[in-house]
């Protein structure tokens, strides 16, 4: 069984200061709470790949229920900030409208170091992302939670990138494949998932979900909370899985060019909901 770093029961709840609460950023953390919630599904996927090797699967479990407490932590907060916020009848129209597309005990990244890739990925950005929020609100208690799920998530992405180099040293795959698998799972965070999550979350009661119009609002929200130093930091996380070096001549422009289209995306999506 994982040791926990924090116990949600535990924080200090009493101290939530409500006249520090930014309206713009509870429907974030709505979203948030129920994908958060929902690791249990991912981690039955992740023991049927990795049948046959019982530590892995082990780790796996354990990372689930710290990923379960996030949501629980963040669902609790959430409904503090807004007493008409009801967390297990939102996670129960997330899981009714959005399945995980898994294909049964196959990786859809082609082997299993490709599937540990993309788990450093999904790390990769949840750290950077819980580290921007807690930067930008002055909420003390959302701003503790959000500093603990940071930290988890950087510790999961070490998790997972021990498991890749276990794992590279049997697939031997090259840095562009790590590459390529990296960039294709960079590249699915505006699928369904965060934005069904938003809907489920925020939508009136009778709302029709659509792609577009959830996904534009909670990535308006979202890339708005980016600053240089969390754009930097993940992609640093992002060059190591892939084998590549942190700090050096092509990680400055690529952090230049990542800064760039997070800048970019917030600036237009915020024009588009003005």
């Amino acid at each position: 069984m994982a040791r926990m770093h924090w116990h949600y029961e535990e924080l200090p709840w009493d101290r939530l200061d409500h006249s520090k609460v930014d309206p713009d950023l509870v429907p974030l953390i709505k979203a948030a709470a129920l994908v958060e919630f929902n690791a249990d599904e991912y981690t039955a996927h992740l023991c049927r790949v990795f049948h046959d090797d019982p530590e892995f699967k082990q780790a796996a479990q354990d990372w689930a229920v710290e990923e379960v407490q996030h949501g629980r932590a963040l669902g609790r907060w959430a409904e503090l900030a807004d007493p008409s916020f009801r967390f297990e009848e939102a996670v129960q129209r997330f899981r009714d409208g959005y399945k995980i597309p898994l294909q049964e005990g196959v990786s859809a990244r082609g082997s299993r170091t490709g599937e540990m890739i993309a788990r450093c990925m999904v790390e990769t950005g949840t750290s950077s992302y819980y580290a921007a929020i807690a930067d930008s609100t002055d909420e003390p208690v959302l701003k503790l939670i959000c500093r603990n799920i940071a930290a988890d998530e950087l510790r999961h992405f070490k998790l997972f990138y021990t498991y890749t180099r276990k794992y590279l040293g049997v697939e031997q795959l090259n840095k562009f494949q790590r590459l390529k698998v990296a960039l294709s799972r960079i590249g699915e965070s505006e699928d369904d998932e965060l934005a069904y999550a938003y809907f489920a979350a925020n939508a009136p009661a009778d709302a029709s979900y659509d792609h577009k119009t959830y996904n534009q609002a909670y990535m308006r929200r979202a890339y708005g909370r980016y600053r240089p130093q969390h754009v930097n930091r993940a992609l640093a996380m992002i060059f190591k899985a892939c084998g590549l070096k942190p700090y050096t001549g092509l990680y400055n422009i690529a952090a230049r060019g990542a800064w760039w289209l997070v800048d970019s995306r917030a600036k237009k999506l915020a024009k588009i909901a003005a």
